[in-house]
């Protein structure tokens, strides 16, 4: 667990972008890894395997999220819209948000691209954690990086 567990962290937490749903969902990572370690096929590996245990629960959470969000009524969602667009522009001095940007990026795209440059996963790695082939997994980092910066 500890060779993991910042990586792992710092994966969910850039994923749901909030400090306390992130604490959560590391914690229901290493239960379930607890849970399900002695159905763990050895040569898929730990690493993508636990990735994997965060990237569905993520996802499980943003479905769930957005669901709560839709019972908003129409006029706290276009207030609450407004405010977004509003904080997403840069700073001031028009540093670019990147945060936003990457939060803009389809789920597969995002958590690929974040898994490979913030957590430093090879494609096989990726591939084995989202569940699709290291094509699918190279496809979604270029995609990514190309719309991160066709966004500038």
């Amino acid at each position: 667990m500890r060779r993991h567990e910042r990586e792992i962290m710092r994966y969910i937490l850039r994923m749901t972008r909030d400090r306390e749903d992130a604490l959560d969902l590391f914690q229901e990572t290493w239960l379930r890894a607890y849970r399900a370690y002695p159905r763990l096929d050895s040569a898929a590996g730990l690493r993508p395997w636990l990735f994997r245990i965060a990237t569905n629960l993520c996802l499980n959470h943003t479905r769930d999220h957005a669901r709560r969000a839709r019972v908003i009524s129409g006029e706290e969602f276009e207030a609450g819209g407004r405010a977004d667009r509003a904080g997403t522009g840069g700073s001031p001095d028009g540093v670019i948000d990147l945060r936003a940007k990457i939060g803009k990026l389809p789920n597969k795209q995002r958590q690929a691209l974040v898994m490979r440059k913030l957590g430093g996963l090879d494609y096989g790695e990726i591939a084995a954690a989202l569940g699709c082939s290291e094509e699918a997994a190279r496809a979604g980092v270029y995609l990514a990086m190309k719309k991160i910066k066709g966004a500038e």
